[in-house]
């Protein structure tokens, strides 16, 4: 028996692994290009500075302003004949008989008596009453104590007109601003983008700004200052509980579909209470935005706190300033705790959390005294006007005492400051963006925002450059937007310390976090104040004045997402022995990249809503076109151009920041980085 052989299998060559791939070419960085265009930008500068600059006079205008003056004068001459004008002045009209009704019921004498129809002691014991019934007794005991204070310090008619005025915007905003959270927050991508734009707009506006069309519109008085007040408390609630609603579940919105729920029956039942919390958020925003308004809205004769810190600034009068803006604080307070605190305490009562059988025998038996207390506010002079005292004068003296001391102690280091930040920062910037052609800076702007930003940046710098130039006060809005961010780099400065300090030590956070909250309901007026009194009539008062504004929400956000950085990987680092500088700077910064964009962002906007307050205590440039368009009818042409400029160049530095930030994302996370790579990294 043969045994058969197989012939052997042929050798295999060995296999080669592939050659390795060759290096994707690292491109600039961004920091890098930057340089580089500001390189550019100043050789360029040293041989044209000077040269088409388009810089006006004071009160020199062109074509276009006139144009705009001419309408002014022609809207006046029509109220009597324009349906619109009619229409609007008639609203304004129904905005003040409500005002004015209630300011004769708990503020001002309704004649022929002598006092309002319900006393201090009555409306204090509603508002005590009301605070209990909607959020318990510690907001009860808040209310009780800030109501008393507004009587103390000798402001209690401002303080119930600016309560009115509050009330009577934040209702409208209610009525305006849910039925188009429901739009924004169910409705597709192209009505969204409509919305957030108009939002957007409204957001990035100063306040000041407002003013010019509202008088035009709606006259002065308290029509002026409730719509000034709407309009800039309307979009926190539009956007937020738009928010709100469009973050509810898929799917529950998928249960309630396949359940056979009307779109009705689903936002009622389902959308609408599961974003309850949201939408009170919203109205809290709203509220706090309303209170801002305060003292702009003083410059329409508007009732209010406003009225004597206006009064205050044009007698620079620290004190008397600090008094009422103090109350305005108090009022934020009392509103924001009371509103969250109803918001909580109804959860609470949904859950089964509260007896409520109990709660309603307490809140009876307290409606007695409460009835009391308001029929002898009607009947007692002592229950209807508060007693006069001089504690709000006293303080007043002494803050005025302690900031001539201040001055006289530190004014030779303020002074110094002031000088070292000039010749830094300000006055160099200032002469390459003012200085340089209008054409070159226009560029160089525009370069700048294709670095950041890439294409989603350069395309809407383009149209709002095009816009700055289109309304003829390049100069003016150059030296703004100078202005703006030295101050933004000041704010940064500031945010990057006390964040990282609020961030890493909770001891910090306690105690720098309500000064921060503080800060945000101070009406800007108060502190412009001392500030003039240190700096005197110059651009840097506005500067400082406007870090001062910025600076809170800066820090907020820096503090939240130094803090929101892994515990994990604070850990590691310092496992492989790092020190605590390069813990801050090589880990917590950079993985809290988005939240110090956002901030500048943030700082930015802040900034530049100062622009036009600035320009009251020697600041210039548009702010002070602003003003002056206000204040003089010959100017009203210049002043509007000035508003939608400041506008403009807000839009801009927004968009900017927004394509810098979603840059930085792509940027630095491959999975959402795109087929293209961009040139600029």
């Amino acid at each position: 028996m043969s045994t058969l052989l197989e012939p052997a299998p042929a050798p295999q060559p060995e296999a080669k692994e592939p050659p390795p791939a060759p290096p994707e070419p690292r491109s600039l960085p961004r920091w890098a290009w930057a340089l580089i265009v500001l390189g550019v930008w100043i050789v360029v500068w040293s041989f044209t500075k000077g040269q088409d600059t388009l810089a006006l006079g004071a009160r020199e205008h062109t074509d276009l302003h006139n144009t705009f003056t001419e309408f002014r004068d022609t809207v006046l001459a029509s109220r009597d004949t324009n349906p619109f004008i009619q229409f609007t002045y008639q609203l304004g009209e129904w905005f003040k008989v409500a005002v004015e009704w209630l300011q004769r019921m708990i503020s001002i004498p309704d004649f022929p008596r002598p006092v309002p129809q319900i006393g201090w002691l009555g409306v204090t014991a509603v508002a005590t009453w009301v605070g209990l019934a909607v959020a318990g007794w510690r907001i009860a005991l808040l209310v009780a104590a800030s109501f008393a204070s507004f009587g103390l310090f000798g402001y209690w008619s401002d303080s119930m007109d600016l309560l009115i005025v509050t009330f009577v915007a934040v209702t409208v905003a209610i009525v305006i601003g849910m039925p188009l959270a429901v739009m924004l927050g169910t409705s597709g991508r192209v009505g969204n983008s409509i919305i957030n734009t108009i939002l957007d707009i409204f957001q990035t506006m100063p306040t000041f700004v407002y003013l010019l069309p509202i008088v035009l519109f709606f006259g002065i008085g308290a029509s002026a200052a409730v719509v000034c007040t709407l309009i800039y408390a309307l979009p926190p609630l539009i956007r937020i509980a738009g928010h709100g609603i469009r973050s509810v579940s898929t799917t529950t919105i998928e249960a309630t579909d396949s359940a056979g729920q009307t779109s009705w029956q689903r936002l009622r039942k389902v959308q609408l209470p599961m974003a309850r919390k949201t939408i009170v958020v919203g109205v809290n925003q709203t509220i706090m935005a309303a209170l801002s308004m305060a003292t702009i809205a003083a410059y329409v004769d508007g009732p209010g706190l406003g009225q004597p810190v206006l009064s205050a600034l044009f007698k620079n009068d620290v004190g008397g300033a600090f008094v009422p803006g103090m109350l305005i604080v108090v009022m934020a307070v009392m509103l924001d705790r009371t509103t969250t605190a109803a918001s909580e305490a109804s959860e609470k009562a949904a859950r089964g959390g509260i007896d409520l059988k109990r709660r309603r025998i307490v809140l009876a038996a307290l409606a007695v005294p409460v009835v009391v207390a308001l029929w002898m506010s009607r009947y007692f002079t002592w229950a209807a006007e508060f007693p006069e005292n001089d504690l709000g004068a006293r303080i007043a003296d002494a803050v005025n005492r302690f900031t001539a001391w201040f001055v006289d102690v530190f004014g030779g280091a303020t002074e110094w400051f002031k000088n070292l930040i000039s010749e830094l920062l300000l006055n160099p910037m200032q002469e390459l963006l003012a200085e340089s052609p209008w054409y070159v800076s226009a560029t160089g702007i525009l370069a700048f925002a294709a670095v950041f930003g890439g294409l989603r940046a350069l395309l809407p710098t383009v149209i709002c450059i095009a816009g700055i130039w289109f309304f003829d006060l390049w100069h003016d809005a150059m030296i703004t937007l100078n202005m703006t961010l030295v101050g933004t780099v000041l704010v940064m400065v500031l945010a990057l310390i006390f964040g990282v300090l609020m961030a890493r030590s909770k001891s910090v956070d306690l105690v720098v976090r309500p000064l921060l909250d503080a800060g945000q309901t101070i009406p800007p007026f108060v502190y412009l104040i001392p500030m003039l009194a240190l700096f005197g009539p110059t651009r840097f008062t506005a500067i400082v004045a406007g870090v001062i504004y910025a600076a809170p929400v800066a820090i907020k956000l820096v503090a939240d997402g130094v803090s929101g950085v892994s515990s994990t990987t604070v850990e590691a680092s310092r496992s492989t022995g790092a020190t605590t500088w390069q813990e801050i700077t090589k880990v917590q910064l950079p993985m809290a990249r988005g939240s110090l964009v956002l901030a500048a962002n943030q700082g930015l906007l802040y900034m530049l809503s100062m622009a036009v307050i600035g320009g009251m205590v020697g600041a210039g440039a548009l702010g002070y076109d602003v003003v002056l368009g206000f204040s003089r009818s010959e100017e009203w042409g210049k002043g509007a151009c000035a508003g939608i400029t400041i506008v403009l160049i807000g839009i801009m530095i927004d968009r900017i920041a927004r394509a810098a930030a979603v840059k930085e994302s792509v940027t630095h996370d491959p999975t959402k980085r795109p087929w293209w790579r961009s040139a600029m990294g």
